[in-house]
């Protein structure tokens, strides 16, 4: 059996995980000019979902206004720069993609929450904050804290089942990739509950573990380098906002006619 993580372990890890994108800041003797953007290209099957977001669907159609919940812990955010993490880039990205359309959205953090905590407390959100769409991010303290996977996935379960019966959609977000923290924790058996519930209940899983993965492969991103601070944070968050924001039209089946 693995043993738990010893707290300096978890302090640690906590500090890659939730910092990692966002570790230095720029040197002050640095004067040249930056390199240009790297393309946020993603493969098309992860943008696509064979499940769908019906409310999101009929709220936009109806000419009523679409309210987004996102539901995340430290790494939905950047410390001092909440204008450029991926909520507000995809909440900017969903107003120019559906022009005619009134976009509110709210973030609820939960930074050092487990799945089956936060699961506690979703109803008590929806009712508060009568959301159409609720983005739920999670698995990163799970797998921080070694948490059992069967538990992890009642978690999810229970938590998907909630949000249904208080009447939202849901899009699930799983970890991040962080290829520095690989040897730090088990990724996978999240990744797999994760996306073993959402098909089981036709939600769309929002794969940000392979999207990040996957620039990191093509080189668009060096998540390894820890000089780049929040520099590269601002645009790894943008990148993925405009993602989700694509993922998320996508499973409402808002076309080009719908849009405007």
């Amino acid at each position: 059996m693995k043993s738990a993580p010893t707290m300096l372990g978890l302090t640690l890890l906590a500090a890659c995980l939730t910092a990692g994108l966002a570790a230095a800041p720029a040197r002050a003797g640095d004067t040249a000019e930056p390199p240009p953007p790297p393309p946020c290209d993603v493969p098309a099957y992860l943008l696509t979902s064979e499940s769908s977001l019906p409310k999101v669907t009929d709220a936009i159609k109806s000419n009523r206004p679409l309210n987004v919940l996102v539901v995340g812990s430290r790494s939905s955010t950047i410390q001092g720069n909440e204008a450029s993490a991926y909520p507000a880039t995809l909440q900017a990205a969903l107003k120019e993609a559906l022009p005619s359309s009134t976009i509110d959205l709210s973030v609820e953090l939960q930074g050092k929450s487990t799945a089956e905590e936060t699961a506690g407390t979703l109803v008590k959100l929806v009712e508060a904050k009568k959301p159409t769409l609720v983005i739920w991010q999670t698995g990163t303290v799970d797998a921080m804290r070694a948490v059992d996977p069967d538990d992890f996935r009642t978690a999810i379960n229970e938590g998907v089942v909630a949000l249904r019966d208080a009447g939202t959609d849901v899009v699930l977000v799983n970890l991040q990739y962080s290829p520095r923290t690989e040897t730090m924790i088990s990724a996978p058996p999240y990744l797999d509950n994760m996306k073993v519930v959402a098909q089981q209940h036709d939600v769309p899983l929002f794969d940000r573990f392979a999207i990040m993965k996957q620039w990191s492969d093509a080189g668009y991103f060096d998540l390894f380098s820890t000089s780049h601070g929040v520099d590269l944070a601002k645009k790894v968050h943008a990148c993925l906002g405009r993602a989700l924001a694509k993922f998320v039209i996508d499973a409402a089946h808002l076309g080009p006619v719908q849009q405007n």
